[in-house]
């Protein structure tokens, strides 16, 4: 943390300010917020983006809480107006007291959501009712560090104890665990990621929450298999996601969502991308859909819904992991980057190291021409005969790791 955050903290350890963020004294934002206080209602900066700032990471989207019904919400957003441009409010999740305030110049969109409680719950829904007590909005949110309020001077509210939660990157549910994620059991699944992503896994994960976790996994057969996919695809994106997901395996939730699967290769495979000699701007080879398949479980992209191209090449990287088709041959055929990916999984099923001296056979690979066409083979072949021909001169090509010559190819019998 900077000093500059740090400032902005009482000596009691609680949150006192969020400074002045980019995003909070963005004309449009002020405009916005100043128009619900002037009609007489609450508004804060809610949730990720009070979070972020305050670890000092980027703020993608920004989230506003407000004590105004949806349709005074509406009528608000839509007296607004930017030279000669309105303001829109799109009803995105009106049953929720969901609105979308949309400026004329783009600075948003802000999702822009009543002050709820929850009256019924089955943990998948919920049926809210609305609130004009900020106390009732924060207390039925997921974990402490999401509960954070700034208003438009950049004050913070603190209504759950997260502060020291924050100060100290614990990721702990508001109030009792059991009850937070029986509202809702995908919150089983946002524990570890969040754990994963802003959590400090050196001091271990919450026990509290994890027991809880462990106790209700089997509320995840309810929760829809896209949602799972969600969560499971950002748990496995953070950089070193081999801890948390050893934890999710040692607490059964993993098994429960991915029957068969295992922490050991992915662990292994995290290791062989940090092994990666990244120059310049290059970015470290890690791919979701390759760490998705080391996990060692057979249905993984039908379970998750995963998309048709992440599919395919979970298909690639298993079929070629467990293969024989040299570095070269890997990356003429599926280029550089997928050539590493299989590369980098067959090392890690077999335990093997990394193996820098295959790099300049997938750079030769990647950028290889075949220099024989169809054209040279006709009239002589045709139909099958000249696909079949292509596809043998090919391989011959390919096994002589490019070096036969046109004319060589054309004089092979």
């Amino acid at each position: 943390m900077t000093d500059k955050l740090r400032s902005n903290w009482r000596a009691d350890g609680t949150l006192r300010h969020i400074g002045t963020p980019r995003w909070l004294v963005d004309d449009m934002l002020q405009t916005l917020m100043a128009a619900f206080e002037d009609a007489g209602h609450q508004i804060y900066a809610v949730g990720g983006c009070v979070r972020d700032t305050m670890m000092d990471r980027h703020v993608h989207d920004v989230d506003l809480s407000t004590d105004a019904l949806p349709e005074d919400t509406i009528a608000i957003v839509e007296s607004l107006k930017f030279k000669r441009s309105s303001w829109k409010a799109i009803p995105t999740g009106i049953e929720h007291g969901t609105i979308t305030a949309v400026d004329p110049v783009g600075a948003g969109p802000y999702e822009i959501t009543t002050f709820r409680t929850d009256v019924e719950t089955d943990g998948r829904h919920a049926t809210v009712a609305f609130s004009r007590n900020i106390e009732d909005d924060a207390t039925r949110r997921d974990f402490t560090i999401n509960a954070f309020y700034a208003n438009r001077q950049g004050e913070i509210r603190d209504l759950v104890g997260g502060s020291a939660d924050l100060a100290a990157r614990r990721i702990r549910f508001i109030g009792d665990p059991v009850d937070r994620i029986k509202e809702d059991y995908l919150r089983i699944l946002r524990f570890f990621r969040f754990t994963a992503s802003h959590g400090n896994q050196d001091d271990g994960v919450d026990a509290d929450g994890l027991a809880a976790c462990a106790l209700l996994a089997d509320g995840l057969t309810g929760i829809s298999r896209e949602r799972i996919g969600a969560e499971v695809t950002r748990i496995i994106s953070n950089r070193d996601a081999a801890p948390i997901v050893g934890t999710m395996e040692q607490s059964g939730v993993l098994g429960r969502i991915l029957p068969g699967a295992s922490v050991l290769t992915l662990a292994r495979l995290i290791d062989l991308e940090e092994s990666y000699p990244i120059e310049g701007p290059m970015v470290a080879p890690n791919d979701m859909a390759t760490r998705l398949a080391s996990l060692g479980c057979a249905d993984v992209a039908d379970r998750l819904r995963l998309s048709s191209a992440a599919a395919k090449k979970i298909a690639l990287v298993l079929r070629e992991a467990g293969s024989l088709t040299p570095a070269h041959a890997l990356a003429y055929r599926h280029d550089y980057w997928p050539a590493v990916h299989c590369l980098l999984l067959r090392w890690a099923s077999l335990q093997q190291p990394f193996d820098e001296t295959v790099l300049a056979d997938l750079e030769r690979g990647a950028s290889a021409k075949f220099p024989v066409q169809a054209a040279d083979l006709m009239p002589e072949y045709t139909g099958k005969a000249l696909g079949d021909r292509l596809q043998f001169l090919k391989e011959t090509w390919i096994a002589s790791q490019f070096e036969m010559s046109k004319s060589a190819l054309l004089e092979r019998p």
